[in-house]
């Protein structure tokens, strides 16, 4: 719709539409259909056209066509400051008396040398502030998880700092309206996915979903024994995360475009699998299984085995990257251990279930200061202010966070 306008413009009068005009364009198509207008932005137009930050789907079709006119002057668009997300600076609502000086100093000792769980929970608490004060501090803030170690070994610590800096009523958006609400629609609109991507990721993704075991359709099992190992079946949760990942996939940024991934390939910046050792002994013949053309996917997609203390040894082998979540188990739809992933260290969930699990994945970023992988800056984005409603209005938002919230929160 929004190249058609811009075309018919550009065709009739020659000239690309004025700020006013792309304005009354969004305007109008929200008018004509109202269930793509979002109820979550100022005026519900904006993933059409936002005059603020001069983004949106006209925005981007002008692009394009200036870029096809070479002689066709561009004009520069004063954009609008965004300051919400993780790392913006926030006041806690929290009314908990903060320790400063001596006695924050004290407190941090005590804790991080005591092995009374209760005790070392009431001197974070005590301590929340002097945290914040390092983490937005650029310097400092890779230092936390060795100022501040009972992270790493009591669970709890990242949803009791969440609470601190939104309350309640916020903290508890995500468990209340993923399942119900959330993750039925995604599934339902990613099956359109499957007619616009020629693998059977997808596929595999919506049986999942769908609470089938194993999460690999009856057509994809016949050409394959996968099936069988249980290898690619995350369960109902995980796999429609990762089903919203294929609907706002990575782009790449900047006039020098960097390289772009897949949707697939961003999947590891958000979970990964890890075979609990001590779940299974049995080593299988592979090659004597599997028909030789099958073998090279298998590798893929098999779960990685690790001998020994397996947590220790994956953190070994990791490339710095953003926090995303570790799942340990027998099998990908039977994980026994979740942990959040940050600089290298492993921060045990509190979580038995997975919705939970990537509940503390996203309070993290919150509780650390951290920004989004560029890879799910978009995904994120679209759980943050779609299901949390945290900075709706003041974070940057990609026209298709906009478009899929829009379409969501229009249903019934």
């Amino acid at each position: 719709m929004s190249q058609y306008l811009i075309s018919t413009s550009y065709t009739c009068f020659s000239r690309i539409p004025s700020k006013a005009v792309r304005v009354k364009y969004a305007q109008g198509i929200v008018a004509l259909f109202p269930y793509l207008k979002d109820p979550m932005s100022k005026h519900g137009y904006e993933h059409f056209y936002d005059p603020a930050s001069g983004s949106g789907y006209i925005a981007w079709r002008i692009k394009n066509v200036q870029r096809s006119e070479t002689d066709h002057p561009r004009s520069r668009i004063a954009l609008e400051e965004f300051s919400g997300g993780p790392k913006a600076a926030r006041d806690s609502p929290s009314t908990i008396e903060q320790l400063t000086g001596e006695k924050c100093e004290e407190a941090m000792s005590m804790m991080n040398h005591s092995s009374d769980e209760a005790l070392v929970m009431d001197k974070m608490k005590a301590t929340f502030e002097h945290r914040q004060i390092l983490v937005r501090n650029p310097d400092k803030s890779v230092d936390v998880l060795d100022t501040f170690p009972r992270f790493l070994d009591i669970p709890g610590l990242i949803e009791q700092d969440f609470l601190m800096l939104f309350g309640e009523e916020t903290s508890g958006k995500f468990l209340s309206k993923w399942p119900t609400f959330f993750r039925p629609h995604i599934t339902e609109d990613a099956k359109g996915l499957v007619s616009t991507i020629s693998t059977h990721h997808v596929e595999e993704l919506l049986s999942s979903a769908e609470g089938n075991d194993g999460g690999v359709p009856n057509k994809v099992a016949s050409e394959c024994i996968f099936a069988m190992l249980n290898c690619l079946g995350w369960d109902r949760d995980i796999a429609s995360l990762c089903l919203l990942l294929h609907l706002i996939p990575p782009t790449s940024k900047g006039h020098k475009k960097s390289a772009k991934i897949s949707a697939l390939q961003a999947e590891d910046y958000l979970v990964r699998y890890v075979l609990d050792v001590n779940s299974s002994h049995e080593e299988i013949c592979l090659s004597e299984m599997l028909p030789s053309q099958h073998l090279f996917a298998l590798k893929r997609c098999r779960p990685c085995k690790i001998v020994g203390a397996s947590i220790p040894i994956f953190l070994s082998g990791l490339e710095p990257t953003q926090p995303f979540l570790l799942c340990v188990g027998p099998q990908k739809n039977k994980i026994q251990k979740f942990y959040v992933i940050v600089d290298g260290k492993a921060i045990p969930c509190r979580a038995q279930t997975s919705v939970a699990a990537f509940d503390e994945l996203f309070k993290t970023h919150f509780v650390f200061g951290t920004s989004y992988s560029e890879a799910l800056d978009g995904f994120y984005t679209l759980v943050q202010t779609a299901v949390y409603n945290i900075d709706i209005g003041i974070v940057r938002e990609k026209p298709r966070v906009r478009e899929l919230r829009a379409r969501f929160l229009n249903l019934k």
